[in-house]
C-alpha cells in the first residue's frame, strides 16, 4: 500500500469490518466485535475485550455467531440490525493530495442501516495514545443519515493530511444521534463498524 506521506496521486482504499481489524491486532482466539453484544444466558456482567461494561446475559458478538442473531449495545438495548447486517457493510475511501497541508477525502459506503446515522473519525497514533478525532476537524460536518438503501456517501477536506498510521473509522450511532468532537459511548450508543488503515 502506498504510504501516504509520500503520496502525490490519489489512492483508493477498501474498509474492513472494526470485527475483523481488531481480532486480528489483538490475537483474538475466535473473531468478535468488542462494540456490539448478543444475548447469552450463560454470560456474566463485565468487562469485554475493549474494557467496555455489559450487562450479564450479553456478550460481544463473535463473528461465526448465526448470522441472524440480533445485535445489542451493552446495556441490552436492541440494535435493530442482525449480525449478519451489521458485517454487511462496505466502503471505499478516496484520498486526493491537494497540496502539501490538505488532501480531499471522498468516502462511499453500502449495506450500512437504512435511514441509520453515522460519524466518520480519524485515529492518529501520536505513539503515546491513540486519539479519536473528526475527520472534519471539528465534529460539526462529519455525520450523514444512510439512505433507504443503507448507502452514503461524503466528501472531506482535511487538514493536516492523514499519514502513514492514521486510521478511518466509520461509528454509528445507536441511538440515531451525533456527538460531535466525541465518537459517544463506546459501546453504549457509538460502535466502530468499519475502518481503513493508511499504511
Amino acid at each position: 500500500m502506498i504510504g501516504l506521506l509520500a503520496a502525490t496521486t490519489a489512492v483508493t482504499l477498501t474498509f474492513v469490518s472494526h470485527a475483523a481489524f481488531f481480532s486480528t491486532q489483538t490475537n483474538q482466539a475466535a473473531a468478535l466485535d468488542p462494540q456490539v453484544f448478543v444475548k447469552d444466558a450463560t454470560a456474566p456482567a463485565g468487562p469485554g475485550p475493549q474494557d467496555i461494561q455489559h450487562d450479564a446475559g450479553l456478550r460481544p458478538a463473535l463473528i461465526s455467531d448465526p448470522p441472524e442473531s440480533d445485535l445489542f449495545n451493552a446495556q441490552a438495548a436492541p440494535l435493530g440490525l442482525t449480525l449478519s447486517q451489521w458485517l454487511s457493510a462496505t466502503g471505499t475511501v478516496d484520498i486526493v493530495p491537494l497540496n502539501a497541508n490538505a488532501q480531499n477525502v471522498i468516502v462511499h459506503f453500502q449495506g450500512l442501516s437504512p435511514h441509520g446515522v453515522y460519524s466518520l473519525f480519524q485515529d492518529r497514533d501520536d505513539q503515546q495514545a491513540t486519539v479519536y478525532m473528526p475527520l472534519d476537524g471539528v465534529g460539526t460536518s462529519n455525520s450523514f443519515v444512510a439512505d433507504a438503501g443503507g448507502s452514503g456517501s461524503m466528501t472531506f477536506l482535511v487538514t493536516p493530511p492523514l499519514t502513514h498510521g492514521s486510521a478511518i473509522i466509520l461509528v454509528f450511532h445507536s441511538d440515531g444521534s451525533p456527538h460531535g468532537m466525541s465518537r459517544g459511548g463506546v459501546g453504549i450508543n457509538a460502535h466502530n463498524q468499519l475502518i481503513v488503515w493508511l499504511r
